[in-house]
């Protein structure tokens, strides 16, 4: 249920991020500007953004108890999927304080952007950017791994879950591609490395959720 929710609210927090449209990064008063008109979307996401990470933690502390109960020979993979998970989250919580704080530096006007710029480009490499990937890429290799060596799951999810990983591999690069651009599909900002290595991982939580939600009813 909770990798479920995982899913819908990650789905239902997409609107939010195209309400607007961002500005040229590199365009400090109109980025402060942006800030400013977006402020109360911007609160809103980071607060699903909670529901989103918790969810994830509770479905990862499961999926390891699952794995330790039916083989416990595979705990370590178990163990490394929720370490990553771990991970995954602290780092993307980080970055949803520094575009919190990017926010509140705006709430009193737009002249003294000088606060504001800096903390939005460290949300980049963390924020659907590099540093993010790597360690999504790892959780979903640990999960894959952890399936196909415990058969927790049915094998397909677990291929799944390898596929889902080389995108995330993939979009890793994408810091060293230039000018961070929010309109370009393969750079520290652009939409692209957001896209494709997110959409895999988040089909893959929502067919486990499936799964387990139906292996637990036919249990009953």
């Amino acid at each position: 249920m909770f990798g479920v929710a995982c899913v819908l609210l990650s789905w239902a927090q997409f609107p939010l991020w195209v309400i607007g449209g961002a500005p040229p990064f590199y365009n400090s008063e109109a980025l402060a500007r942006h800030l400013y008109n977006i402020r109360t979307t911007a609160v809103i996401r980071i607060l699903m953004d909670q529901g989103i990470y918790v969810s994830m933690m509770i479905f990862a502390a499961g999926f390891r108890h699952l794995v330790r109960r039916v083989r416990p020979e595979s705990d370590w993979l178990g163990l490394l999927a929720l370490v990553s998970a771990a991970v995954w989250l602290a780092v993307t919580l980080a970055a949803d304080g520094l575009m919190g704080g990017a926010v509140l530096a705006t709430l009193q006007g737009t002249s003294d952007v000088s606060a504001a710029l800096p903390l939005v480009f460290g949300t980049l490499l963390i924020y659907n950017g590099s540093i993010a990937f790597a360690i999504t890429g790892l959780f979903m290799a640990a999960a894959g791994w952890a399936t196909l060596d415990s058969g927790v799951l049915p094998r397909w999810t677990g291929w799944i879950a390898w596929i889902s990983a080389v995108p995330c591999a993939l979009s890793i690069p994408a810091m060293f591609a230039g000018p961070a651009d929010a309109s370009g599909f393969y750079n520290p900002g652009g939409w692209g490395p957001a896209i494709i290595a997110n959409f895999p991982p988040l089909i893959w939580f929502l067919l486990v959720g499936v799964v387990l939600i139906r292996q637990s009813r036919s249990m009953n």
